[in-house]
């Protein structure tokens, strides 16, 4: 078994034994860029070290043999000749999924007190080794030790400011030398021994280190965020090392080959001259946008242009590089695809298309759901921003609008979003440990760190809105607050961050949702070109309707009718209607409804014109209906002609102990037949003006919370009276489709019978759920957690559809429905409609549409889209 592989030996595609870095390092060799050798220990041998826990005797062999071929290739030493220069290393990370700056990376490895010395007489720069050394006893510390890297910043800034120094690169020889000997009594304080001196055992703790930062808390929490299975492990690489901190020629960047932020075709990235890599990543100086370095260096910028333009044609995506210049000599030591913006995938997928580098299919297979999400968040409004104060301005790394309670420890947003509170992270910069903060953060604001610092790279990867480098702000750690140009800012005071544009604002400023670009709608054009599923909305009103048309929606498959209601002006009279004792009475509050539901329906079958609108009939507990202040009672009572206590006492009588399984739905059409009738009546009148104005629209009426057959029938048959009444009252008649939803195990059980009078069945997952499990959809949330905790569950069953056993009912009362009604359509709607593991299942059961509120249309459809994608590329067949 092979575990280690000189960059020369893999490729590409090697990524499950290589990682990702180490299949990439090893492809940029074999294009022949300038790349310091090295080697990659394998993922397998990283498996068997998490099962042993220990480096064994054959692999630390394998590592010294591969070791002195690196000393044969670059005429150094790492084991202490003294007439060769010293070969120093980096360690670093590189699992096959990307997950940038959750593992852990060492620099410098192989110096000690002798090396140091002679690193500085082949290099004639004093300060560059030394500066190396620091660099390196801090890392290996944190990384190796676990020691936190406060205590060593902590000595580095009382160095800068009793020296009153701007930079890190301000410090001489002699500071560098206090520092290092600093930097090793914090090691011995903390390890009790001494700072390892022999280079073999600090590669072998290194290479430990790195093994065990898999299962390190930020790298899991990363892997579950992105579902990266927690099994595969990761490479070592450990590189030659280059170093850009050697002085005025010398440098560290990085690269991408396109913008990341909009995918402009431009190249984009930042560098620091006299520095090392954690410099940029870090953000511990601000850098310089790339375009500078064609000021200062045009040899080595065009040659970063045309090797950046190389690897996007050979890779056929943007790429994020890594560089180091050392002594005006250009080295490449990493390349990768580039984590991007949602807007930058969009954008770039189109282009990569019109360049003929990948086809559509591809390029929708590159798009993620999390870019759709993120693509359609709101943006501050306009109005409102146009009012608000700017306080402070920072680099826009990542785009998005966000307002929050400012929090300055990670741990603290945490039990605030526990809290129910909106939070932004404000920190210095942040580092791989804050991952868990930042996660549940609504934005990050820095006051160090460039577009490619830890928090840029982590933002844009996990959808958040950031803002980088906001050099203004001062902190003050023991009384928590900062200063803003002048302005003071609270912990717990809110703020507002503009990941487009970079600003700060004082308090919280509304957001609109963002229209869409030209790209996004040729996305969406592909998207219709390859689902196999139709794509419907959840629209109650023309606005939903509206916006659900933006995305070119094939229907709607819910018009929940009772949203129609609550409004000020509706309220009122539903509330009589239902409180009224007799059905003359309640007539009367029926006919004005009436009116109200026609007009509806008309405007939203003008927005649907020949596509399908399903309308539920009224289906929602009473008492979300009934007046629940004393003045909203006092006012209907007046209106009504009613006692106050004829008021109470007919309240009262309405209530009931578990009101979602009560007086709902069609129950309430069998007791009240009228209810149903009058809405039934309004979408037919507006179906027959919509024909008449030219727009042919076939509704679907849809009875709800249906258990039996016979219940079904009773009400259909009082519907199908008052539609044909209405057809004779108008001399006309249109087209029309009776269902019902099933949402009640029973009716999935009897599914064949209730087939028997429904056009169509419509499967409301949310009450389905809730019913099958007995878990109130409304407080579960409340102890869900703790089954996923425990592993009991493995997903929330309301945000992913139980294929066990609510799928197992889909299933069968789909099959059942088709014996005895073998046209009978069958579609989708809540949320669950776009679970993309869901979606296999509703294809093999032949599922019409899908449907969903309408923002999430996009997300349902690009699922959709890579599931027929998927299904001919493996040439399996698909039922609709």
């Amino acid at each position: 078994m092979k575990l280690i592989y000189q960059f020369n030996e893999g490729n590409k595609d090697m990524k499950d034994i290589l990682g990702g870095k180490g299949a990439n390092l090893a492809e940029m060799t074999s294009l022949g860029l300038n790349v310091p050798p090295g080697f990659t220990i394998s993922t397998t041998a990283c498996k068997k070290y998490l099962e042993d826990n220990t480096l064994w005797i054959e692999l630390k062999e394998t590592i010294l043999s591969n070791l002195r071929l690196l000393e044969l290739k670059t005429e150094k030493s790492f084991l202490g000749n003294r007439n060769l220069q010293p070969l120093l290393l980096s360690v670093r990370s590189g699992a096959p999924n990307s997950m940038p700056g959750m593992m852990d990376t060492i620099l410098n490895l192989g110096l000690n007190d002798s090396s140091v010395k002679l690193l500085a007489e082949f290099t004639n720069n004093e300060r560059f080794a030394y500066d190396s050394y620091r660099r390196f006893i801090e890392m290996f510390s944190n990384v190796v030790s676990e020691i936190p890297r406060i205590e060593f910043e902590k000595q580095l800034e009382n160095v800068k400011t009793e020296k009153k120094y701007t930079s890190d690169s301000d410090l001489t020889i002699s500071d560098l030398k206090l520092l290092i000997e600093k930097y090793k009594k914090i090691y011995y304080d903390f390890e009790k021994t001494e700072f390892p001196e022999d280079p073999t055992r600090q590669l072998f703790l290194a290479v430990e280190a790195v093994f065990r930062s898999w299962n390190n808390p930020r790298a899991i929490t990363y892997r579950n965020l992105h579902k990266i299975s927690h099994d595969i492990g990761t490479a070592v690489n450990i590189q030659s090392m280059v170093f850009g901190n050697m002085g005025k020629t010398s440098g560290t960047g990085v690269l991408f080959s396109r913008n990341p932020i909009n995918g402009d075709d431009m190249l984009f990235g930042e560098y620091l001259m006299n520095a090392q890599g954690e410099d940029v990543v870090a953000g511990i100086r601000t850098p310089l946008e790339i375009s500078e370095l064609n000021k200062e260096f045009p040899k080595i910028y065009k040659e970063l242009f045309d090797t950046s333009k190389k690897l996007e044609l050979y890779f056929r995506d943007i790429q994020d590089i890594e560089f180091t210049i050392e002594n005006g000599k250009l080295f490449f030591l990493q390349v990768r695809n580039a984590k991007r913006t949602p807007l930058a995938a969009v954008n770039s997928a189109c282009d990569f298309v019109k360049e003929e580098l990948i086809d559509k299919k591809e390029a929708v297979k590159r798009i993620s759901s999390k870019d759709i999400e993120n693509l359609l968040h709101p943006v501050f409004d306009d109005t409102y921003l146009k009012k608000s104060k700017v306080v402070g301005k920072g680099l826009a790394a990542s785009p998005g609008a966000a307002s929050g309670k400012v929090y300055f420890n990670p741990a603290d947003v945490t039990i605030a979003k526990n809290k129910g509170e909106k939070v932004v992270l404000v920190r210095e910069e942040t580092s791989p440990e804050d991952i868990e903060g930042m996660l549940y953060s609504e934005g990050i604001l820095t006051s160090k760190g460039g577009m490619t610092s830890h928090a840029a790279v982590v933002a844009r990867g996990i959808g958040k809105c950031c803002v980088t480098g906001c050099e203004d702000i001062i902190f003050n750690k023991e009384e928590k607050y900062i200063v803003i140009n002048d302005v003071m800012i609270k912990e717990g005071d809110c703020i507002s961050i503009d990941g487009s544009t970079g600003n700060i604002y004082l308090g919280e400023i509304p957001k609109v949702k963002l229209d869409t670009n030209e790209n996004f709608k040729i996305l969406l054009k592909w998207l219709d070109e390859f689902r196999k599923i139709g794509v419907r909305a959840n629209a109650d009103t023309p606005n939903d309707a509206m916006h659900a048309n933006q995305f070119n929606t094939d229907g709607i498959g819910l018009c929940r009718t009772e949203h129609m209601f609550f409004n000020k002006i509706r309220i009122p009279i539903v509330r009589s209607m239902i409180l009224a004792n007799y059905e003359d009475e309640r007539k009367e509050y029926l006919d004005e409804l009436l009116k109200f539901q026609r007009e509806d329906f008309v405007e939203i079958f003008k927005l649907m014109d020949n596509k399908p609108v399903n309308v539920r009939l009224l289906d929602p507990p009473l008492h979300e209906f009934l007046p629940k202040t004393d003045v909203e009672i006092e006012n209907l009572a007046a209106s009504m002609g009613l006692t106050m206590n004829d008021m109470h006492y007919r309240i009262e009588n309405l209530k009931e102990s578990n009101p979602m399984l009560g007086h709902r739905g069609c129950r309430l059409a069998i007791t009240f037949p009228e209810i149903y009738k009058m809405q039934v009546r309004a979408i037919i009148e507006a179906a027959v003006i919509s024909k008449e104005n030219g727009i042919n629209i076939s509704p679907e009426i849809m009875i709800p919370l249906v258990c039996d057959k016979k219940e079904l029938k009773f009400i259909k048959n009082h519907l199908v009276d008052e539609i044909e009444q209405v057809f004779k009252e108008k001399n006309n008649s249109v087209e029309y489709h009776i269902g019902t939803m099933i949402e009640i195990p029973r009716a999935a059980l009897l599914a064949d019978e209730i087939a028997e009078e429904a056009d169509f069945f419509s499967y409301g997952t949310n009450d389905l759920t809730q019913m099958t499990f007995g878990f109130s959809r409304d407080d579960s949330n409340k102890f869900l957690f703790d089954y996923m905790n425990h592993d009991v569950f493995t997903a929330n069953p309301f945000s992913t559809l139980d294929k066990k056993g609510v799928g197992k009912l889909i299933e069968m009362s789909a099959q059942l429905g088709r014996t005895t009604n073998k046209n009978i359509k069958l579609g989708i709607c809540g949320e669950q409609a776009g679970d993309p593991e869901a979606l296999e299942l509703y294809s093999k059961l032949g599922i019409t549409y899908l449907s969903c509120s309408p923002f999430r249309i996009p997300l349902v459809k690009l699922a959709l889209a890579k599931l027929a994608i998927n299904q001919d590329s493996a040439g399996q067949s698909n039922t609709i």
